[in-house]
């Protein structure tokens, strides 16, 4: 079992709830009877998906997700913002990098709640490998899964900071501490690997 303890300690100390569970599915169950009758954008977050929260959410929620036809700007106003991370150092700094931009901005500006699913896979000893891991694994399976024409999407082991026009890594955001434009943002760790 994964030990969680030191990486809770450190986001709490910046600000964030913070909850941690054995399995996805508890974290689902905790997650679908905390949200009710809201509305919740969602990111392009696999982990979201591949744990049927999504599915879940939307049987007594509105969700705005633009993989299901949803937009993005939809998403941006939602009362709920539901994400994932591309790298979390267990000193408490939170990575994600984006295409477009409307995933990391909405994680730091305009809903009432943001929470961010994280598996075990997520977490790096510190700054450097969560920002390591973000721009070399999570950024080349997305390229992947996108069906990108970049480098990392063809050879899929590292991002080659290429100037393709299908580059997906357009951004890197780094949250030192919770964000003071959302009301309340809540960090749910998972000891199972989710997304990418």
């Amino acid at each position: 079992m994964t030990d969680f303890t030191k990486v809770k300690a450190n986001l709490e100390q910046r600000g964030y709830a913070v909850t941690c569970f054995a399995t996805a599915a508890e974290a689902v169950d905790y997650l679908d009877g905390k949200l009710d009758g809201r509305t919740i954008g969602v990111g392009g977050s696999v982990s979201v998906r591949e744990t049927g929260l999504f599915d879940r959410l939307k049987t007594h929620n509105t969700i705005h997700a633009h993989w299901e036809g949803g937009s993005k700007e939809a998403a941006a106003t939602a009362q709920v913002y539901l994400s994932s991370v591309n790298g979390l150092a267990e000193t408490g700094e939170i990575v994600n990098i984006d295409g477009v931009g409307n995933r990391i901005a909405s994680t730091v500006f305009g809903h009432e709640e943001v929470y961010f699913l994280v598996g075990r896979n997520k977490l790096s000893p510190d700054y450097d490998g969560a920002v390591w891991r973000a721009r070399n694994v999570a950024s080349p399976k997305n390229a992947i899964r996108l069906q990108r024409k970049t480098p990392c999407a063809v050879k899929g082991d590292k991002c080659y900071d290429c100037k393709s026009p299908d580059r997906l890594c357009r951004g890197m955001m780094v949250l030192w501490e919770a964000s003071s434009g959302i009301g309340r943002t809540e960090v749910v760790l998972v000891d199972e690997d989710l997304g990418f």
